[in-house]
């Protein structure tokens, strides 16, 4: 029957209607999951409708009444049909995320940004960064670029380094930058993890080191939601107990941490897993005003003190 209803839009000629069907068809499949920037059906509907249709968040509901053309009435029955069959995330679908307030590409090639630090960089890192000056950051795992991006709003002034080890994702991140035109302060390096950095001539230091890696350990792996099935598992796993880049970072963060620089990462779910490992590292887990978890801050001085802590790693 649910594929019955997928087929017959005949009758749906309005924006309203639209935005009633589509909420429907969502409602009628419990096996979508909604993941990728919403965690309803109601907002996964205005997402794909109304930016399918180029229009703001904050359209006019007194216009819901406008009629769509043939074309736009296609793209939609098309794109709700890929969504529910195919559980494809709205934002591959569209080619489209918001992160910090501004529009990303993405395609399959990176993850879906959804990090909840980007109210971090709407506080500037306060009150952490203590009102320093922020010249230098690096997005370590940068997949589309969107956290890095981001910071260079936030930080006018700053040169910001996108780092990745997926060529992939480095293609995604340069057609990023080219849409908000920052190749004068934006660049981006191929490297597994820190390795490329060492082995450069003037080794860069940075204020500010963010990270949200890949941190899915395997319980969690087996588990997704088909939706998440379509990301790349590169920018996912991360070893049995979904630690193994974030290790990394900690023994390597103190090397390239400006004296008084501050490292955020993000380990999600993984956050137990890294207490339990380093019980006496003072991580400062941040409790964030719109949701979201799994995020530490740890000073250059802290990555310093307990660096030996941390094992060794590449």
């Amino acid at each position: 029957m649910v594929s019955d209803l997928l087929n017959d839009t005949s009758g749906l000629l309005t924006i309203r209607d639209w935005l009633r069907w589509t909420y429907s068809r969502f409602n009628e499949d419990p096996s979508l999951f909604y993941g990728h920037g919403t965690d309803n059906s109601w907002d996964e509907t205005l997402h794909l409708v109304l930016q399918a249709l180029n229009l703001p968040w904050d359209y006019d509901s007194a216009y819901f009444d406008s009629r769509l053309t043939d074309s736009e009435r296609q793209q939609l029955t098309a794109l709700v049909q890929r969504r529910i069959r195919e559980h494809i995330p709205t934002a591959y679908l569209l080619n489209q995320a918001w992160f910090y307030g501004m529009p990303f590409y993405v395609d399959e090639r990176v993850l879906v940004p959804r990090s909840p630090i980007a109210e971090l960089i709407e506080k500037g890192f306060e009150p952490w960064l203590g009102g320093q000056t922020v010249d230098r950051v690096l997005d370590l795992c940068c997949g589309s670029g969107c956290i890095g991006i981001a910071c260079s709003q936030a930080f006018p002034e700053a040169q910001v380094d996108l780092v990745d080890i997926s060529e992939d994702a480095l293609e995604v991140a340069h057609i990023n930058i080219d849409r908000f035109e920052l190749w004068d302060r934006v660049r981006t390096v191929q490297s597994d993890m820190f390795l490329s950095l060492k082995t450069m001539e003037d080794r860069p230091r940075y204020q500010l080191i963010v990270s949200n890696p890949p941190y899915v350990d395997a319980e969690d792996m087996a588990d997704l939601p088909d939706e998440y099935l379509h990301e790349p598992a590169l920018g996912l796993e991360a070893g049995n107990d979904g630690l193994d880049f974030a290790r990394t970072i900690l023994t390597n963060a103190a090397e390239f941490l400006d004296e008084n620089g501050l490292l955020v990462v993000e380990v999600g779910n993984s956050e137990w897993a890294l207490q339990e490992a380093y019980p006496e590292v003072p991580f400062t887990w941040v409790e964030f005003e719109h949701g979201g978890h799994g995020v530490f801050v740890l000073t250059a001085e802290e990555c310093r003190r307990y660096r030996d802590r941390f094992g060794d790693s590449h």
